[in-house]
C-alpha cells in the first residue's frame, strides 16, 4: 500500500500520522527539526508546544473547546491521550507538562510499526501521491514559496507572540499566593494551581507606564503587524487603553490575597505551572514583543517577581495561513491539487486543540482515501464539523482570519433544544447535540 506522507510533526501532523497508522495505513512523517531549526522550537520532538502549555477549558458541557476535547478523545486522538497522561493542575483548564507531553507523543509515534519519521526539510510540494501539509505557523521559507506558487496568491500572515517562563523558586511567595480563580478545581491542588501576584493601583500604573515605554521588536520593511486577537502582545493590549489589561489577563476577580484577605488587589498577574515538577511557571496572557532586556526590567516590577529568573523570555514570530475558504474543500484538499490536504494552523484555525483536530480529520480522510473510501467531515453541529465548515466556506473569504472554536460557529438550536434560552441551558444543548451527532459520525 502506498504510504500517506505528512509534512510537519507539530500537533496537527502528529495527530494525523497517528490516525493514519491506526487505520492500518503506512505513514511517513517528515519533520525538518532538528536538521533545520526555527525561532521558537527548542527540540526535535514531535508536537512541541512553543507558546502556552494550556489546551484551555476542559468543560465539555459549557465550553466549545471542551466539546472539541471530548470529540478528539472519542476518536482515539493521540494528542488528547498524551495531554491527559501529562496534565498539570490548572483549575478548569487542561494544562500539560510540555516536555513530558511532546516526549510521550514522539515515543508513541516511533513505537508504531506503521509510522516512519524522517528528519529533513521538504522544500517543495509534491506533484502526486497522498499528502498532508501540516507545517504550522512556522512554515519554512522554501515550502512557503512553493505553497504561494501553487495557490496563485500570497498566503496571509499575522504575528504570534510567546509568553515568558519563570523559575518557581525565584518567585517571592511572601507576596504571591496560590489560588485558582474562583477556587475552580475538584482537588485542593487544582484549586491552588496558579500563583498570583497582587498589584496596587500605583503598582499597576507604574507597570503600564514601563510597558508602554519599553523597547519593542521592530518588523522588517514591508511587514505589517496583524495580530490574532486571542494572542495579542500585552503591550498592544495596553496601547488600546490603560485599563485593558486590568479587565483582561490581569483582572483581579475571583481571587483573595491570602496574605491580606481584607484588601482587594487592583490587578493580579497569574502564573500557571508549566511542568510536572512545579519548577517552572508561565506568566498567563503575557505574550510580548518587548526586547529581552526590556522584558526583564518590566516584569520584575511585578510584586513577587522582583528577583524573577527566566527560563525563557517572550518573543514574536511570523505566522502564515491560507485563505482556506477559497482554496480548500470540505475534505481539506486543495482545489487545484487534490492530492494535497492541509491541516493545522496553516488552514486558518487557531489554537493547539483546533490545529490537532484538523490533523485528526485530515489523517482519517487520507487513510480512507488510501483504503479506497471517501470520508465526509463530521456534521456542522459538532465542534470539528463547525471548524471545517468555517474554514472551507462558512467564513467570508475577504475578511478571513484565524478562528478558535466557539459556539458562534454552530448552527442555532431550535426552541425545543434551548434555542431561545440563556447560556446555562443553551450551551449544554449545543454540546449534547454535538456528542450525539459526532458519535453517529464515528459509527457511520
Amino acid at each position: 500500500m502506498e504510504p500517506v506522507n505528512i509534512i510537519g510533526a507539530g500537533l496537527a501532523g502528529s495527530e494525523a500520522a497517528w490516525q493514519v497508522a491506526q487505520a492500518g495505513v503506512p505513514v511517513i512523517l517528515h519533520e525538518m527539526r532538528p536538521v533545520v531549526g526555527t525561532f521558537a522550537h527548542r527540540t526535535g520532538d514531535c508536537a512541541e508546544m512553543v507558546c502556552s502549555n494550556s489546551f484551555r477549558s476542559d468543560d465539555d458541557q459549557m465550553n466549545a473547546v471542551g466539546q472539541l476535547h471530548w470529540e478528539m478523545r472519542a476518536a482515539g486522538g493521540l494528542i488528547m491521550a498524551m495531554a491527559d497522561r501529562h496534565r498539570l493542575p490548572a483549575g478548569g483548564a487542561l494544562a500539560v507538562d510540555r516536555d513530558a507531553f511532546s516526549g510521550a507523543v514522539t515515543a508513541a509515534l516511533r513505537a508504531h510499526p506503521l509510522v516512519e519519521i524522517r528528519a529533513g526539510e521538504v522544500r517543495d510540494l509534491p506533484g502526486a501521491g497522498n499528502w498532508i501539509v501540516a507545517t504550522g505557523p512556522l512554515t519554512s521559507d522554501a515550502l512557503g514559496a512553493s505553497i504561494a506558487a501553487l495557490t496563485g496568491a500570497e498566503a496571509l500572515a499575522f504575528f504570534d507572540a510567546i509568553a515568558p517562563i519563570v523559575h518557581a523558586d525565584s518567585i517571592d511567595m511572601t507576596l504571591a499566593w496560590e489560588q485558582s480563580r474562583y477556587d475552580k478545581g475538584e482537588t485542593v491542588e487544582e484549586q491552588r494551581a496558579y500563583i498570583n501576584c497582587p498589584m496596587t493601583r500605583d503598582d499597576y500604573e507604574g507597570f503600564i507606564d514601563a510597558l508602554l515605554a519599553a523597547d519593542k521588536t521592530e518588523f522588517h520593511e514591508g511587514e505589517t503587524a496583524g495580530y490574532f486577537d486571542g494572542c495579542l502582545p500585552i503591550e498592544v493590549m495596553a496601547e488600546r487603553g490603560r485599563e485593558t489589561l486590568r479587565h483582561g489577563p490581569m483582572k483581579p476577580v475571583g481571587l483573595t490575597n491570602a496574605h491580606n484577605p481584607g484588601e482587594k488587589p487592583y490587578a493580579v498577574v497569574q502564573l500557571r505551572r508549566d511542568n510536572a515538577l512545579g519548577t517552572l511557571y508561565n506568566i498567563v496572557g503575557f505574550q510580548t514583543k518587548m526586547k529581552y532586556g526590556a522584558q526583564t526590567e518590566v516584569f520584575r516590577r511585578i510584586p513577587g517577581l522582583q528577583r524573577a529568573e527566566f527560563a525563557r523570555l517572550g518573543g514574536i514570530h511570523r505566522n502564515t495561513f491560507l485563505n482556506s475558504p477559497t482554496l480548500i474543500d470540505d475534505r481539506l484538499r486543495m482545489h487545484r491539487a487534490p492530492h494535497l490536504r492541509f491541516a493545522g494552523q496553516v488552514t486558518g484555525v487557531e489554537g493547539y486543540v483546533e490545529s490537532a483536530a484538523m490533523g485528526l480529520l485530515a489523517g482519517r480522510m487520507a487513510a480512507a482515501q488510501a483504503l479506497g473510501r471517501d470520508l465526509p467531515p463530521p456534521p456542522v453541529t459538532t465542534a470539528m464539523g463547525a471548524l471545517v465548515n468555517h474554514i472551507t466556506g462558512g467564513a467570508e473569504a475577504k475578511s478571513f482570519q484565524p478562528m478558535n472554536v466557539n459556539f458562534g460557529l454552530f448552527p442555532p438550536l431550535d426552541e425545543a433544544r434551548g434555542g431561545r434560552r440563556g447560556r446555562k441551558d443553551r450551551y449544554p444543548a449545543y454540546t449534547t447535540r454535538a456528542k450525539q451527532d459526532f458519535s453517529a459520525w464515528l459509527a457511520g
